[in-house]
Parts: structure tokens; C-alpha cells; sequence
């Protein structure tokens, strides 16, 4: 074989490649280094079980669902949110499937903005089974209203559950972790903690304030390799975010059902959670396409993502047009 036939031979495969692995990206539905590891990874069955896992926000959307499927892995569950009703029902269905009893499922009432509550609520964890081998900080709350038609307590909700809520019972949390050197902190953010649109300046504002935390907490925890903090950053998933958004003022919700047939199941989105939690991986994004070209652009091709977002904004604010 010639040198000349070999080159073209090679140049043939490297296109072939790229053409594989373009057309990969055009079908995904989390970055890529998150499917390599649903693919080729370890497995959430190997690597979860007889582990206790808090999770917060468990009474309704992608915290019920990870909650639902953590129950068929053997774990142990701590379930807070603030509807005590909804942590019943969402019990009883997680008993159903057989594998865990009830002795094997905490409910735990939790207002993420009162603060004060949160060591008292981590001593009753400890107390119950002993350990926290992980926290899902998955509690939060969305918003739809314009910057300039917002009222500041709007903001200040937002920052108090999402943001210092979320802070402060890591901060509970974290001491236990530090002291058996092992755990795993995973905040559920938003590819708004990545990108920014409008109508949601408040609860963009408190996911990027949520991801430079647990950015900086990871490195400061480089002398504990057993403890993991990973931001998985969903895009559009159904759930009743949108219906329970703040507004202008902070006593009204949208209070309305948007389409959601544009929206990734809750159920994947909850399973690939659990991969990431299972390789501890640091960042995933968590989303079909156009949304996950969206995250690109915004992180490697800003100057694009500004043009594309202005364009598409209007349409957004006109429409009410919903991101999570």
C-alpha cells in the first residue's frame, strides 16, 4: 500500500468518525460524556445500593421519579418537601414495587427557606439510619415574570429556597460527609444555571449562583476524594415547575398548564441522573435536542448563543414560551 493511498484511507476514517459522531449529537439527550457513561460506565445497580439517600423536592416531579426509581436499587430514603400529604403518597408507591419496607423510608417535613430548621432535620436523619451517604439538593421553585415588573421579594424567594436554602443544609450535611471522608452532593441545577432567558431573571440569578458554589465547594474538597459534588443541569423535563413559578409578586404562581409535549420524559431524566451519580461525575446536561445545542453554544460560543437567545426572546416573552 502506498503512503498516498494510506493517508486518504485515514482521512477517510477521521470523516467517517466525525460524521458518526455528529450524528450521535444530533439524536442526544445529555452531553457527552454523560451517555459514554450510560454506555460504557458503571451501573447505578452496581454502585447505589445500601446507601441512604436524602432527597429534597421528592413530592413531584424529577425528585418523585428519582426517588421511585432509588427505590428499586435497595437504598435506604430520606423524603422532605413541604407537603406532607404528597411524601405519603409518594411512600406508599415506592413500597409498592416490594423491595424496601417501611422501616426503610423517612418522611421529613422541610421548608428549604426556614434555615433554621435544617440541623435539626439532619440530626433526625442521623439518628434514624446512622449515615448520609448522599444528598440530592433537588428542592426549588421557577419563575415567569419580566425584570422590570418583578417585585424584589420575588427575588429574595428565589435566593432563600434555591440558592441559601440549598446552601444551608449542604452546610448541614457536609461535617458527616467530612468526617467519614465518602459521600456524594448532588444539586439539582438548570440549564439556567448555564444559559440565561428571559423571563426567568431570578431563578436564573439563583442557579448560577447555586453552580459557582458547588463549583468552588468541589475544590476545596480535593483532599477528600471520597466526596463527590456534582451540578446535573437538566433542560426542559415534565414536571409542575412552570405551574408553581413565582410571577411578579411573590404571593401568585402562574397557575396554568403549559404544552409539555417539547419536554424529555421525567422518567429518563431521572435515570440519567442516576448515572451520573453512580460514575460522580462533576457536571451533566440533561436534555433532547435543539436544547442541548443551546448549552453548547452558551459554553463554548457565546457570542452565537447571544445572538440565537436574542432572536428567539421575543418569541419567549410574547408567548410565555417555557424553559424549566
Amino acid at each position: 500500500m502506498s503512503w498516498e493511498l494510506f493517508l486518504w484511507l485515514l482521512a477517510l476514517c477521521v470523516l467517517l468518525a466525525l460524521v458518526v459522531q455528529l450524528l450521535r449529537f444530533l439524536r442526544a439527550d445529555g452531553d457527552l460524556t454523560l451517555l459514554w457513561a450510560e454506555w460504557q460506565g458503571r451501573r447505578p445497580e452496581w454502585e447505589l445500593t445500601d446507601m441512604v439517600v436524602w432527597v429534597t423536592g421528592a413530592s413531584s416531579g424529577i425528585g418523585e421519579e428519582l426517588v421511585y426509581q432509588l427505590s428499586k436499587l435497595g437504598v435506604s430514603l430520606v423524603l422532605s418537601a413541604r407537603r406532607v400529604q404528597e411524601l405519603e403518597r409518594v411512600k406508599r408507591r415506592c413500597l409498592e414495587n416490594g423491595i424496601l419496607k417501611g422501616k426503610d423510608i423517612l418522611i421529613l417535613p422541610l421548608d428549604l427557606a426556614n434555615r433554621s430548621s435544617h440541623e435539626v432535620a439532619t440530626k433526625a436523619v442521623l439518628q434514624e439510619f446512622g449515615k448520609i451517604d448522599i444528598l440530592v439538593n433537588n428542592g426549588g421553585v421557577s419563575q415567569r415574570s419580566l425584570c422590570v415588573d418583578t417585585s424584589l421579594d420575588v427575588y429574595k424567594e428565589l435566593m432563600e429556597v434555591n440558592y441559601l436554602g440549598t446552601v444551608s443544609l449542604t452546610k448541614c450535611v457536609l461535617p458527616h460527609m467530612i468526617e467519614k471522608k465518602q459521600g456524594k452532593i448532588i444539586t439539582v441545577n438548570s440549564f439556567m444555571g448555564i444559559i440565561a432567558a428571559p423571563l426567568s431573571g431570578g431563578y436564573c440569578a439563583s442557579k448560577h449562583a447555586l453552580r459557582g458554589f458547588f463549583n468552588t465547594l468541589r475544590t476545596e474538597l480535593a483532599t477528600y476524594p471520597g466526596i463527590t459534588v456534582s451540578n446535573v443541569c437538566p433542560g426542559p423535563v415534565k414536571s409542575n415547575i412552570v405551574k408553581n413559578a413565582l410571577t411578579e409578586e411573590v404571593t401568585k404562581t402562574l397557575g396554568s398548564d403549559a404544552d409539555q409535549s417539547h419536554k424529555m420524559a421525567t422518567s429518563r431524566c431521572a435515570r440519567l441522573m442516576l448515572i451520573a451519580m453512580a460514575n460522580d461525575l462533576k457536571e451533566v446536561w440533561i436534555a433532547e435536542q435543539p436544547f442541548l445545542s443551546m448549552a453548547y453554544l452558551w459554553q463554548y460560543i457565546p457570542t452565537w448563543a447571544w445572538w440565537l437567545t436574542s432572536k428567539i426572546g421575543k418569541k419567549r416573552i410574547e408567548n410565555l414560551w417555557v424553559w424549566p
